[in-house]
């Protein structure tokens, strides 16, 4: 290693990597483009775009039915548009206009391309698809082949126009046969997949009886026979009448849950063959009905609703299987080829089955969602399908950008090998001529040399002014990061990449190293005379030869002597950019401290009149010897002999002081017990509970009641409260600004009710601004029907509504505010007022959501009249002037067991929120039912700050019972509240 401080060591600084011999490829971070390659007699892989595996995987089975390829190469094309005779137009890329172009395109790409992988952007952009929303693979498989079948339709030529009939579709029929009179009903359908329930069942051929099986229909369930007229006990069956070329068995993984309304995955294994016979299954004995397995979906992971999709497919012509993973595609022969078989995402919970023996051509999977059998020929196709020439001639043009791309890589990785070359033979004809020796020498600092050894970054012009002291020559505390090199390195250094000042040997500071070796010696003198100090310290003073000392003084006199010394050796301790940011700080914090005390030494016992403090327990006596040190270091420090008096201003003051402390007290004292009742908080009037030996209560703002508190309890630390100040509950245009309704919920808080007695002697001991009352009025002439309520001065309409609304208006726009979780355990209903606690949580009560006309308008209990003058509007600025006066009541929330805190804003939306509290609770999103205030929480996109969240809210979290470890999540998670498939995509336009 290098040796630190040594500016001679040259070992260390980042050499080792050049030297001997290297290896070119570290020249270079550039992967060799040949990795991008096809290799031979393999096939192309389809880049994931996030969550679009499923669409992949379907992509793939379908490129190797040959059948539909090559259909798909006979649709007529725009494609002959852009080809012309001479060839493809250069200005301008081929665009596919239909979703059979786009098909074709990615099945010639995928057949003759050079690259490994393909981008499928435009294919799934036509379709609409969401690339970051993994959606059902098997509802995407039917949904797009019925998109094609319709396309196709249209088509003249009918190899084209039938294929996917041809293909994929059979035909079965629901029979009835009723058993009074033996008659028979058939509704025929046709069918592209036979989708096969597992739940029950441990082989495939189990889950194709019981598709088949007969039901009986009986009771209620009785069918109408039309030959009997009447409702009679049946027998109702499917029956297959006829089986596609290509046979797709859809493996019902995916169910729906009633109780908590969202799909699960059933993760049983399903025994299945490569060769099946389904002969015994079809009505019409005597064909060909024997089909050997082509392909095997799988989905990874334990839950519905996310995971990643795989494919194990079959090469029709070579016969030897493949697994299809997005880019990467394997071979699978030897051990690897178990079909169906993968590992989880997530770690296999101990309650899982272990894995059934298979014997040979049979095998079982947990993951498996879709079987694809073809049906078995004599003869295999010995041909390749051939791409049409327009479409080769576009693979063509694709792959000649491929080689190009592959050619400037290369080209990139030449250079980088060059220049690093280049680099490898300056670093060893220079490296062993740094050492100096005894020839001319010069300093670099060895930040740059390591910099200059430093492979992966360009080397910079040499820099030094950090380096220099206030002289412009070597400061000597940058030695230790400087390195002494030879003149001839220098030389060839500063001629190849610049920069300056050349620090020769005459840049060695000679003032410097006098200045500090001067300090050096102060220093230790310093370290003798605190002994001697503190000795003559420990001796009495005799007579009247002391002298006065502040007794912190005393104890920092030493730190403060060594900072005078630092100062004075300021370039010692002086910062210089990056080289030296340690003392940085260090000289920070100093000049922090300074600015924070501003006091020299023995300054501590100066008054503010500058003479001597009157407390003697802040200074001591010492002897003149200690004095005479101690003002060695400190000449301009204040000098009081022992005889000196202390300041007489001072002195008055403390009389004064102590008299006001007196009549402090006697007014403290008179107040208490004029005003006993409101200091104690005892025997209140209470607004919803209007006392009835009055008619009218006065009302004062809280903060002046808790001031005056304060100064009762502490006379001798606070200053008498000398005015009500109930202009804070007013407006600028001296209307009230709280409602009865809110005074005696929310706002009770900024409020003290007052007795009619005690407002007498409030106004007999303090200033009253503005004087402010309720009155109680009975309504009715004989019998009092109504009692109503009205106040002195009266409501503010505009100015309430404004309030409300710039509370309304903070809520919505915070950030980083604290809201409450909590995880209600049982699975009973929760009502909101099952648990008041929990929601009296902010301040937008119930009366504030249903106030949405100014307060008073149509409040019966608080009659207010706006008044003939009509008022003026209130600025923003007096609004939020009058806002800041107003005294907020205390939002702090009291958690309680199964809740936890979450910082949230106002701008994330749920679904975000939702990602949150499955880390907080452990709870996955789509089993995560939200709450607040009785209102369920389910728009994912909308914001907190629109679904009314608000900082201290409490949010209740009802969730799901867990059907699967949700902790696995490749592809994207994802929240499916409400779940809305493909609505909006091309997969519905047909």
């Amino acid at each position: 290693r290098n040796c630190k401080g040594n500016p001679n060591c040259l070992v260390g600084i980042g050499e080792h990597i050049w030297l001997g011999e290297i290896d070119e490829n570290s020249f270079h971070n550039i992967d060799d483009p040949n990795c991008e390659r096809r290799k031979k007699n393999s096939f192309v892989g389809l880049t994931n775009l996030g969550a679009t595996c499923y669409v992949n995987t379907f992509l793939q089975v379908w490129f190797l039915n040959l059948e539909l390829r090559q259909a798909l190469y006979l649709c007529p094309s725009t494609c002959s548009d852009y080809v012309l005779g001479d060839g493809i137009q250069e200005e301008k890329d081929y665009e596919p206009q239909t979703i059979c172009e786009h098909l074709q395109y990615l099945f010639a790409l995928l057949q003759n391309s050079n690259r490994r992988y393909i981008d499928p952007s435009g294919f799934v952009k036509a379709l609409g698809l969401d690339t970051g929303q993994q959606q059902d693979a098997q509802e995407f498989s039917k949904l797009f082949m019925s998109l094609l079948e319709d396309t196709l339709s249209k088509q003249k030529n009918p190899d084209v126009r039938n294929i996917v009939q041809q293909q994929f579709c059979g035909e079965y029929a629901y029979v009835t046969v009723c058993n009074q009179c033996g008659r028979e009903s058939k509704l025929l359908s046709k069918f592209y997949e036979l989708e096969l329930n597992i739940q029950g069942h441990k082989q495939l051929t189990d889950c194709i009886s019981e598709f088949l099986k007969e039901e009986k229909l009986e009771g209620d369930n009785r069918y109408f026979c039309e030959n009997c007229q009447s409702k009679q006990n049946a027998t109702r069956k499917i029956r297959l009448l006829s089986l596609p070329c290509t046979l797709n068995l859809q493996l019902m993984r995916f169910v729906f849950d009633r109780q908590t309304g969202h799909k699960k995955k059933l993760n049983t294994y399903i025994g299945f063959s490569e060769i099946l016979d389904m002969e015994p299954y079809v009505e019409h004995k005597g064909g060909s009905y024997v089909y050997e397995l082509s392909a095997v979906l799988i989905h990874r992971g334990v839950s519905a609703y996310s995971g990643h999709y795989i494919a194990h497919v079959k090469d029709p012509q070579s016969g030897e299987w493949y697994k299809f993973n997005d880019e990467d595609i394997e071979k699978m022969e030897g051990k690897k080829l178990q079909l169906g078989i993968e590992e989880d995402l997530a770690e296999p919970s101990k309650s899982q089955t272990r894995k059934p023996k298979c014997g040979k051509g049979t095998h079982c999977s947990r993951n498996a969602y879709m079987l694809v059998y073809r049906l078995q020929t004599q003869e295999k196709p010995n041909t390749a399908v051939q791409v049409p020439a327009f479409l080769q001639e576009l693979v063509d043009r694709d792959n000649s950008k491929f080689e190009e791309w592959c050619i400037e890589m290369a080209e990139m990785r030449k250079q980088s090998v060059d220049k690093g070359k280049a680099k490898h033979e300056e670093v060893k004809e220079l490296y062993q001529r740094l050492p100096a020796g005894a020839e001319p020498y010069e300093f670099v600092s060895l930040e740059w040399l390591q910099k200059w050894l430093d492979e992966s970054t360009p080397t910079k012009p040499i820099d030094n002014h950090a380096c220099l002291c206030s002289h412009d020559k070597l400061h000597p505390d940058k030695i230790s990061i400087m390195k002494r090199i030879s003149e001839y390195a220098a030389d060839i250094f500063y001629s190849r990449y610049g920069g300056g000042p050349r620090l020769t040997v005459k840049a060695l500071c000679k003032e410097c190293v006098v200045e500090r070796c001067r300090v050096l010696r102060l220093k230790n003198q310093l370290n003798e005379d605190y002994k001697t100090v503190n000795n003559l310290l420990k001796a009495a003073v005799k007579g009247n030869d002391g002298f006065w000392v502040g007794k912190s003084s005393l104890r920092s006199w030493r730190q403060l002597a060594l900072e005078q010394l630092d100062e004075q050796d300021g370039d010692a301790e002086q910062s210089n950019g990056k080289m030296n940011g340690s003392t940085l700080n260090k000289d920070e914090s100093k000049e922090e401290r300074k600015e924070e005390e501003e006091l020299n030494f023995n300054e501590d016992i100066l008054c503010p009149h500058g003479e001597l403090c009157i407390s003697e327990n802040e200074r001591r006596l010492v002897s003149k010897e200690a004095w005479s040190k101690l003002q060695q270091y400190f000449p301009k420090a204040p000098e009081f002999p022992s005889y000196k008096e202390c300041c007489s201003q001072c002195k008055i003051l403390e009389r004064e002081g102590e008299e006001n402390e007196a009549l402090h007290k006697m007014i403290a004292n008179e107040q208490k017990t004029s005003l006993p009742n409101l200091f104690q908080d005892k025997n209140r009037p209470c607004l919803s509970n209007w006392p009835e030996d009055t008619d009218v209560l006065y009302i004062v703002s809280q903060f002046f009641v808790e001031e005056w508190r304060k100064f009762v309890r502490k006379p001798t630390r606070c200053s008498p409260v000398s005015s009500v100040g109930n202009s804070a509950l007013l407006c600028p245009h001296g209307g009230l600004m709280f409602t009865f309704a809110s005074m005696t919920k929310e706002d009770s808080k900024l409020i003290a009710l007052i007795w009619p007695s005690e407002w007498q002697m409030i106004q007999k001991l303090f200033v009253v601004d503005h004087v402010i009352k309720i009155m109680r009025i009975e309504v009715g002439d004989v019998n009092p029907s109504e009692t109503q309520y009205i106040s002195e001065p009266k409501l503010c309409p505009e100015c309430r509504e404004g309030l409300l609304c710039q509370q309304q208006r903070d809520l919505r726009e915070y950030t980083q505010a604290t809201i409450y979780v909590h995880k209600v355990v049982d699975n009973k209903k929760v009502m909101k007022d099952s648990a008041p606690e929990l929601n009296v949580s902010s301040s937008e009560t119930e009366e504030d959501k249903e106030e949405a006309k100014p307060d008073g308008e149509k409040d019966p209990d608080f009659n207010q009249s706006n008044g003939g003058t009509k008022r003026q509007k209130i600025s923003h600025q007096n609004y939020i002037a009058y806002q800041k006066q107003v005294i907020r009541r205390s939002m702090r929330h009291r958690k309680v067991r199964g809740e936890k805190a979450l910082l949230v804003s106002a701008n994330q939306t749920l679904k975000e929120l939702k990602i949150q509290i499955m880390h907080a609770f452990s709870v996955a999103p789509f089993d995560q039912n939200l709450s607040i205030d009785g209102k369920i929480l389910s728009d994912d996109c909308a914001t907190l700050g629109t679904l009314g969240v608000i900082p201290e809210s409490v949010i209740l979290l009802k969730a799901d019972e867990p059907i699967a470890d949700y902790a696995a999540m490749d592809d994207v998670m994802q929240v499916c509240m409400p779940e809305e498939g493909f609505k909006g995509t091309g997969l519905l336009g047909h």
